[in-house]
């Protein structure tokens, strides 16, 4: 152990004797001092330059109420309509290779025949309480047959009218089926190309 002590003691001793600054009657080594040679600037990169963001494709401005009113015109006209049935009108379904605004269709729809007198048509706000009663979610277009027949039931409609847009979302057809709730016998259908 004093071995270890003396060690020690004898390491710091002449450690301090390293750092110990010069005596005043010493000479002082010259301080040399170098000049500094300025730099050139460091060039900041450029940030890349961005590729354009793409612009989303324009959405269709279609002519719905011009679409659908001579269709609506001719289905009004058809045999063995009867005049003051009740009509369940059917959200406008969208069967095309594309995307359109098929809930102006189906206010299209309501528009044409609003001033009709061989139809009252179910208003939107019975429509969706009766969704509601079935279980449907209020934005759910009536896919299947049975829950649109399921559903004029619920309303006392005696028709259904079926909508859709089908072909090339650049030249769609609409297609329109009026429907007999009792029987499920399509009285009438319809075609026609979507105006611009």
């Amino acid at each position: 152990m004093k071995k270890y002590l003396f060690v020690a003691l004898a390491a710091l001793t002449l450690s301090g004797c390293l750092s110990r600054p010069p005596a005043p009657d010493q000479p002082q080594p010259p301080v040399t001092v170098e000049p500094v040679t300025p730099q050139p600037p460091v060039e900041q990169p450029q940030p890349p330059t961005s590729e354009p963001v793409p612009q989303p494709p324009k959405i269709q401005q279609l002519d719905w109420l011009g679409s659908v009113q001579p269709l609506v015109n001719q289905m009004l006209k058809a045999d063995g309509v009867s005049a003051g049935s009740v009509l369940l009108l059917d959200s406008v379904k969208n069967n095309t290779n594309g995307s359109l605004q098929t809930a102006k269709a189906t206010s299209a729809l309501h528009k044409a025949l609003a001033s009709n007198s061989t139809f009252s048509v179910v208003p939107e706000a019975q429509l969706a309480s009766a969704k509601q009663t079935l279980g449907l979610s209020s934005d759910d277009s009536l896919g299947s047959r049975s829950k649109a027949i399921g559903l004029a039931r619920i309303v006392s409609a005696q028709y259904v009218l079926y909508s859709d847009v089908s072909g090339d979302v650049k030249s769609p057809t609409l297609d329109m089926q009026l429907m007999l709730v009792q029987t499920g016998e399509i009285v009438w259908s319809g075609n026609g190309a979507v105006k611009r």
